[in-house]
């Protein structure tokens, strides 16, 4: 019993028509019925009764079908299986991320990722959750972490949100400390501060500056245009302090001071992002779940 022989007679069984069934599978209609004679030689029975203009299915043509489809179907999914499992094996990924998030939530499923699948690149573009957004539109990147809201006027996006994060504030140990030393400190309490301030488009100044709006006050700003490394890096120079992420001020606290925001305090919400018209690809998808089950 040969594989495709199975599949022609599946074909003959839904079409009830050999010419039609030779059709459908893309073969000449005598060398189909050449391959259904055959197997039902091979099985020791009919599977058809041939009258002219009618085919059925006898009775054991009835009951081979199920079988038949069954099998067909698992073929599909151990093809469809092996074919996974082969993609992951090589290729890329293209993720973006804002550097914040470079910094404290992907290093460690980057590394557990690589570690499963060694054969795939990783392309990590870092940029604000704008900038991500059309570099998804356009089709540059397969996956992003971005910051919730979406920008006004985004393209389609599918977005699954992944964690909710504290902002808190840091400054360096050797200058006095935000809200005269208290345990945690309000917005408002920055009023006076020298801040260091992440550049243009960067999600972490909007969410910042329009806190401090929002507390009566318009902030004053030391230093403002860098990224998160160089923000870190003028706050423990002493040059003033900012408003950054908790899981990038315990990642790379060292020589900093943290304080907490009292409550209600600042947080920003994490989601993963794809273009809804194009799945992303299965590398891709299995970077995804990793990191919703992180």
């Amino acid at each position: 019993m040969q594989f495709q022989q199975l599949q022609y007679f599946v074909a003959v069984a839904e079409t009830r028509h050999f010419t039609r069934a030779a059709e459908l599978v893309h073969v000449a209609q005598p060398s189909l019925s050449q391959q259904i004679k055959a197997l039902e030689r091979e099985l020791g029975a009919d599977l058809f009764l041939r009258a002219r203009g009618n085919i059925t299915l006898t009775d054991a043509g009835e009951a081979l079908l199920p079988l038949a489809r069954r099998i067909l179907a698992d073929a599909d999914t151990a093809r469809h299986e092996v074919q996974e499992l082969v993609q992951l094996r090589g290729g890329r990924v293209r993720l973006g991320a804002t550097p914040s998030l470079c910094t404290g939530l992907l290093p460690d499923v980057l590394r557990a990722f690589h570690d499963r699948y060694p054969g795939i690149r990783l392309l990590i573009e870092e940029g604000g959750s704008h900038d991500l957004v059309r570099e998804l539109a356009r089709g540059a990147l397969d996956l992003a972490l971005i910051v919730l809201p979406l920008p006004p006027a985004s393209p389609a996006l599918t977005t699954v949100e992944l964690l909710r994060e504290d902002l808190v504030v840091v400054s360096s140990p050797e200058a006095p400390a935000p809200g005269r030393g208290a345990p945690a400190v309000h917005v408002a309490d920055l009023e006076g501060e020298r801040l260091v301030m992440f550049r243009h488009g960067y999600d972490l100044r909007e969410l910042t500056v329009a806190a401090c709006r929002s507390a009566g006050f318009e902030p004053d700003f030391a230093v403002e245009g860098g990224e998160m490394d160089a923000v870190l890096g003028f706050v423990r120079a002493g040059l003033g302090v900012a408003v950054v992420p908790r899981m990038v001020a315990t990642r790379s606290g060292r020589g900093l001071r943290v304080t907490p925001l009292a409550r209600p305090g600042l947080h920003r919400t994490i989601a993963l992002a794809h273009r809804s018209d194009v799945a992303p690809p299965r590398a891709a998808r299995e970077l995804q779940r990793m990191l919703l089950e992180r």
